[in-house]
């Protein structure tokens, strides 16, 4: 790519402009079919420093009405430093339908830098791109218009503008060490950049652009971004196949197979729980302190007891140090962005616990079965929501799921108890009557996401909730061990 890239002869300046101008007018007539078309667009601008990224986003956005478009710097921190995962930053960034972000820098810069600071391993660099190449599908597939810019100068070149800036005084802090060091390391990095480029085309090509010929480049890169524009225009929202990864799972049995039988007498119960809250309150503060994120997931048939399970759990933690996420139905902002990404928004920091009361499940489930997604959209998703899992894992979370399984008569019971005593008939609304009409529909659903997604790294819980008491005694002893294990592997990794 970068080695092998040719520079253009000059051209016409007078010419490039009254294409510009051209481009500009193009654009402006644009923005208004785009949001009528709901369709969202991504332009990420990587390149050197001293480049041109800003001026290049500055003209791309000049006839851009502003409320619909954002630009976004994404900022570069020490990996010891950070506490979110790698992509979170880009996840949170997406746009709505019919908006545009623009990136000023963003993945590959992140992960070139990293990798030649020594603050990532080979390992862990080979693991990001493959989470760059799973997040650019996963936009794609969902509808998203993907731009991806390189602007190249050489190092000549380069220095000279550095030297422009910091000569200046209005300018000079625009010129930082990292740059500097960019520069010195110039050889280094144009090989880096080649590396990680070469590996992330397939899905979403590369454009490389001549950043020494700055109109050329500010006409080349609005050329490219009305023409994606108007691809998406004139073929409509793309919708990705369905396709399958091997992800090392779990075997689960079906839903009607399991004995809901198991039951814990009131005195156990008592001591169970004293001693499983007393030792959850030691990991919180052991986790804490090693900065190991934890994911919880709830998932359930309406009255199963999650809530009264997740204040069992969430008792004896430090309330500074957790978060609850009830999930409802999508408000517009999030129903108008990639389904993920309400989740993505709503992840813990390092060390931080965060339990999700429903969960992203809710695309092979709900929106499955009430036709709120495509059947490719779904199909899809098994896949997407393990990769998005896995990316979990590997940042470090433990991520634990559980499904609170009741038969269906106790509902109905439950069902009727809420009905009758008034200061439960808030807990009760016609939508849960609507879904027990489907329950069996619901089974099959649940029954294959359970056999889907139940990965090794993040795995599948049946909670046999019949008696409430011992499904949240279960629960409380499956996240203990949890912890414990992952307690003592964080200190394995240390002494190694």
């Amino acid at each position: 790519m970068l080695k092998d890239y040719e520079r253009k002869k000059p051209e016409n300046k007078e010419a490039i402009n009254a294409e510009i101008k051209q481009l500009r007018e193009l654009l402006l007539g644009q923005q208004q079919l785009l949001r009528d078309a709901k369709l969202p667009v991504i332009v990420l601008i990587e390149g050197w420093a001293a480049a041109g990224k800003g001026t290049l986003i500055k003209e791309m956005i000049s006839e851009i009405d502003p409320r619909f478009y954002r630009v976004v710097s994404p900022v570069i921190v020490p990996e010891t430093e950070e506490r979110y995962p790698f992509l979170y930053q880009y996840a949170k960034a997406i746009p709505e339908n019919g908006k545009i972000t623009f990136l000023d820098s963003g993945w590959m810069e992140s992960v070139v830098r990293k990798y030649l600071r020594h603050e990532i391993t080979k390992e862990e660099y080979n693991r990001r791109v493959r989470q760059v190449n799973e997040f650019e599908r996963q936009l794609r597939d969902g509808g998203y218009l993907v731009l991806k810019i390189f602007l190249h100068i050489e190092k000549d070149l380069q220095f000279e503008r550095i030297q422009a800036l910091s000569d200046n005084p209005a300018t000079e802090w625009r010129v930082t060490e990292e740059d500097l060091w960019q520069h010195r390391e110039y050889k280094r990095f144009i090989q880096a950049y080649d590396a990680f480029m070469d590996k992330t085309d397939d899905i979403l090509p590369w454009h490389i652009l001549d950043g020494s010929r700055r109109k050329a480049a500010v006409r080349d890169g609005m050329k490219l971004l009305v023409q994606r524009i108007q691809h998406g225009l004139d073929n409509g929202r793309y919708v990705g196949e369905p396709f399958k990864e091997d992800f090392p799972l779990k075997d689960m049995p079906k839903l009607a197979d399991v004995d809901l039988s198991p039951t814990i007498d009131d005195e156990e119960y008592k001591k169970e729980l004293k001693k499983l809250q007393e030792r959850l309150s030691e990991l919180h503060n052991i986790i804490y302190r090693k900065k190991i994120p934890v994911i919880l997931c709830y998932e359930g048939w309406d009255a199963a007891g999650k809530g009264g399970n997740i204040r069992r759990v969430a008792y004896p933690l430090d309330p500074r140090g957790f978060d609850v996420h009830p999930i409802a139905s999508p408000l517009p902002h999030e129903l108008n962005r990639q389904y993920l990404w309400r989740f993505w928004t709503r992840l813990p920091r390092t060390g931080h616990i965060c339990i999700f009361d429903r969960t992203w499940y809710g695309r092979v489930m709900v929106e499955r079965l009430e036709g709120f997604c495509s059947e490719k959209d779904w199909k899809r998703a098994y896949n997407e929501i393990n990769e998005f899992e896995r990316q979990l894992t590997d940042w470090g979370a433990v991520v634990i799921k559980f499904w609170i399984h009741i038969d269906r008569d106790t509902q109905l019971a439950r069902f009727n108890e809420r009905q009758n005593t008034p200061e439960k008939q808030w807990k009760i609304t016609e939508e849960d009557w609507r879904n027990r009409e489907k329950w069996f529909q619901y089974e099959v659903a649940v029954d294959e996401m359970l056999q889907k997604t139940s990965t090794k790294n993040a795995p599948w819980y049946i909670i046999e909730s019949n008696d409430k008491k011992y499904a949240r005694i279960r629960t409380l002893k499956i996240i203990v061990k949890a912890l414990e294990k992952a307690c003592e592997d964080h200190f394995e990794r240390m002494m190694n």
